[in-house]
């Protein structure tokens, strides 16, 4: 397998993100200062033309970020390819997504009229039931699967790729197996429009895991070292806990509303 790096970005701010009753709104668009957020990022992003496929939750503020903050590589003909996978965790309004044929419409005109390939967004995506609930284990399971569908993606064009993922700062934590710093913000250790960059451990493990890079830790100063196995995991139920103990866990999963 060549040299694959997923570049992992938090959606821009969202209507949901301004206050709590906004948590009812459905699938809410970008504020005008997540637009600008996106602006700034496709100013700021370092390896545009590294890029060699984009990818996002099919939620609206995930598309948006993906399409504004990747400007010249919409321009040059890459789609964002939607992948339901990486959803945000929740089953609130704001966390669940529009129906297959309200985003193909959305999609079929306008300023990115065909920029967004729909083809794994299937009826049910967004029915928030069995492999798309919040329980915990169902969030872990479909990272998992999200984490082995780019490495299938990236090995199908030889593993020399570059891979722009836009999803939620609540799932990304699950994504990326890695709790430092989830306190951070809320519900979530990410900033809007923050990227941080990663390889997977090996082209066999079965969970495709990821390793952020060297550069990116760096960048965001993170520790130096990263957190082993059993600090991770001690992160991870301190942050479920805390989660539900704000209301925003349902169940046994991790229901990140503010994200």
């Amino acid at each position: 397998m060549g040299k694959t790096t997923i570049h992992c970005v938090r959606h821009a701010q969202g209507y949901h993100n301004l206050n709590e009753a906004n948590h009812q709104i459905h699938d809410p668009d970008l504020t005008t200062l997540g637009e600008q957020q996106c602006a700034t990022l496709s100013q700021t992003f370092p390896y545009h033309s590294k890029v060699t496929h984009l990818v996002a939750s099919p939620l609206r503020r995930t598309l948006y970020t993906c399409l504004l903050s990747f400007p010249a590589e919409v321009q040059a003909g890459l789609k964002v390819a939607a992948l339901p996978e990486l959803q945000e965790t929740s089953d609130l309004p704001c966390d669940t997504g529009s129906e297959p044929s309200v985003l193909a419409a959305e999609f079929a005109s306008g300023k990115f009229a065909g920029s967004v390939d729909l083809e794994l967004v299937k009826e049910g995506w967004n029915n928030k039931q069995g492999r798309w609930s919040p329980a915990g284990s169902a969030i872990e399971a479909r990272a998992r699967d999200a984490r082995i569908w780019l490495r299938n993606l990236a090995q199908s064009t030889g593993g020399d790729a570059d891979i722009a993922v836009v999803t939620h700062g609540g799932y990304l934590h699950y994504f990326t197996e890695d709790w430092e710093g989830n306190e951070k913000f809320t519900g979530t250790g990410w900033a809007n429009t923050e990227f941080r960059s990663y390889e997977f451990l090996s082209a066999t493990d079965e969970a495709a895991s990821l390793v952020e890079t060297r550069e990116s830790r760096e960048r965001r100063k993170g520790t130096e070292k990263p957190l082993s196995a059993d600090e991770q995991r001690e992160l991870k139920a301190a942050a479920e806990r805390e989660w539900r103990d704000s209301g925003f866990q349902s169940g046994s999963g991790a229901e990140n509303a503010k994200l």
